[in-house]
């Protein structure tokens, strides 16, 4: 499988609850930007994919474990990893990390679906050959 991509994220004012730490839900959309950033890195243009192909990616699935709160200004790594790639869906394990903490860890599911029709379609193959290789 690919190895792991890392995206640095700052944790702004906006982030933050009542209490100062990251919103929970927050960290969802810090998931979501490092898998977009992955995808770019791995050379896979998803405003591309839409229009050549009809394709695109929805989340399936999130499970999220907390194991420790982020801050305002804190500046964490998101990790993504892809777990397994199947003929229509990609499984990321991501982890959100401060220095040598671990705050957050999910395991998000996603798939491939022809967005006329949301229905699930087949990975085009240059897609996953660009998956595998990142």
């Amino acid at each position: 499988m690919p190895s792991a991509f890392d995206w640095p994220v700052r944790v702004y004012y906006e982030d933050t609850d009542a209490g100062g730490i990251v919103f929970y839900a927050n960290y969802l959309k810090f998931f979501e930007r490092a898998r977009t950033e992955w995808l770019r890195a791995a050379g896979i243009a998803q405003q591309a994919l839409l229009d050549a192909e009809g394709a695109g990616f929805v989340v399936k699935s999130a499970q999220l474990d907390y194991h420790a709160p982020a801050r305002l200004d804190d500046e964490l790594n998101i990790r993504t990893t892809v777990e397994k790639l199947g003929r229509a869906s990609v499984q990321f394990a991501q982890q959100a990390w401060r220095g040598d903490t671990l705050l957050t860890s999910a395991i998000v599911k996603v798939g491939c679906v022809d967005l006329a029709s949301m229905r699930p379609r087949s990975l085009p193959e240059h897609v996953a050959d660009k998956m595998r290789a990142a």
